[in-house]
């Protein structure tokens, strides 16, 4: 008996769909991606995707076995929206601001923290293995925070990761510093599924080093 698809899928399957009516061409060309008759191909933190030229469907490669699964939610809705609704003059500041700085939007700046509290809790105290998750996803250290990384979230679009421990007065926090041009593009809400995306590839490969 099949089982019904959850509206996660249903999602995913219409943007699919929408994606096909784009032009790939002018995509390609845009953000200087690898392709071929059959798939597009982008870099998603540091993971490779590629994108069913016929059918829209998306799949990551597998590092170690170099195997193509299907993605989750947050991947491909991340890749969906940057590759069909950036804007096309689209282009990086240079500027790093956090969101509640970006214009245009309100935002609470305890937000972040309340919403991926179990991973501030999970990185509390795990200097070196943070540390060295942030390298594995190819980070480049920045100078604020216990912990910093410049993080390549797409080649063209790059995020600042910071985090702050635990001590007697202040709880553990983490942050992400944006380019301030960033709703060029993605749309504000999609910033949240790469941020999740980003902690959950970090968690990964802490309990990696777990093992």
């Amino acid at each position: 008996m099949e089982m019904p698809k959850s509206n996660y899928q249903i999602m995913k399957g219409q943007m699919a769909k929408r994606f096909l009516r784009y032009n790939q061409e002018q995509m390609t060309e845009k953000f200087q991606l690898p392709c071929d008759e059959e798939y597009i191909y982008v870099t998603f933190v540091s993971s490779l995707y590629r994108i069913n030229r016929k059918t829209g469907e998306i799949q990551v490669q597998e590092p170690e076995t170099k195997d193509w699964r299907q993605t989750d939610y947050n991947e491909a809705m991340s890749i969906y929206d940057v590759l069909c609704d950036s804007k096309p003059d689209c282009h990086l500041s240079g500027k790093f601001v956090s969101l509640n700085s970006l214009k245009g939007t309100v935002f609470s700046s305890g937000t972040v923290g309340n919403i991926f509290q179990k991973y501030t809790g999970f990185f509390d105290d795990k200097t070196k293995e943070l540390a060295r998750a942030c390298e594995k996803l190819g980070g480049i250290p920045e100078q604020v925070g216990d912990i910093s990384y410049r993080l390549e979230i797409f080649p063209f679009l790059p995020a600042v990761f910071q985090f702050w421990y635990s001590d007697e007065e202040f709880p553990a926090m983490l942050k992400f510093m944006w380019d301030e041009n960033i709703l060029d593009y993605v749309h504000y809400e999609t910033i949240f599924f790469m941020m999740s995306h980003v902690l959950y590839r970090l968690e990964n490969e802490i309990r990696k080093q777990e093992i």
